[in-house]
């Protein structure tokens, strides 16, 4: 394994499976100690489990990020358990897809709250401890990954609301990049394209199968694909800042 991530201590948000889940494994064996962070405890477990196999160190928080308080929570014992926070990643999310018309307003509350509040909430609770690891800390640089979509890049009917998380994410990257850049805390935005995991699946049968249609024949990104670029970032030399990797299936239009 490598140890390029050695004495560095990661946060990893919706790390109960997908691409947190892949992340969090990605920078264990890269040598960090992971805090991982979702509401799925049990999933959590097994997750540390195998992480503490590879004799990295995990720490299981489970938390609903949509509570400030449980973000900022997430954040105290991360750094109470490991003395350090110096990376985290800002995985969790939802999408939930349909037409504006007839929307349920509710669907809307939820992925502002998870994708927007959530991601909020955490980079705020974790920026003066990144700030202080970029000082004090093992690589001399500190970063926060911020997974948004393409999503963030393409508006599409039957995504509004979705879209508008995600290009919110994005403007919110760059604006905090540009204010903390001389600080030496890097603020890299990652924008995958379709991938295979359970995100679509809390969506109605009908927008399953319209989105299964629009991507036939394309192979999907697996999560580790996405784990792979977010330990590129923050893998990079401390003078090296990856602000935007956009990864998309290699068929995909």
């Amino acid at each position: 394994m490598s140890e390029r991530l050695s004495g560095s201590v990661a946060l990893v948000t919706g790390s109960s499976s997908g691409i947190g889940e892949a992340t969090a494994l990605a920078l264990a064996e890269e040598g960090a100690s992971v805090a991982l962070v979702a509401r799925r405890a049990d999933r959590l477990e097994n997750l540390a489990e195998k992480i503490r196999a590879m004799g990295r160190k995990a720490l299981v928080i489970p938390a609903d990020i949509t509570e400030e308080a449980q973000a900022r929570e997430a954040v105290e014992r991360t750094v109470a358990e490991f003395g350090l926070l110096d990376i985290l990643v800002n995985n969790a999310g939802v999408m939930l897809l349909g037409p504006v018309e007839n929307a349920d307003v509710a669907e809307w509350e939820r992925m502002v709250q998870v994708n927007v509040m959530g991601l909020l909430y955490c980079a705020k609770a974790a920026l003066p401890h990144l700030l202080r690891a970029a000082e004090e800390g093992p690589r001399r640089v500190a970063d926060l990954v911020n997974v948004s979509s393409v999503a963030g890049r393409v508006a599409r009917p039957g995504s509004a609301v979705y879209n508008a998380t995600k290009h919110g994410v994005g403007a919110f990257s760059e604006a905090l990049r540009q204010e903390i850049a001389d600080r030496r805390v890097r603020v890299s935005l990652v924008e995958p394209g379709v991938v295979a995991t359970e995100l679509v699946s809390h969506n109605a049968p009908e927008i399953i199968a319209e989105s299964r249609k629009r991507f036939t024949g394309v192979v999907p990104l697996e999560s580790a694909d996405l784990a792979d670029a977010i330990a590129y970032v923050v893998t990079r030399r401390a003078n090296v800042s990856v602000n935007e990797i956009m990864v998309r299936p290699t068929a995909a239009a």
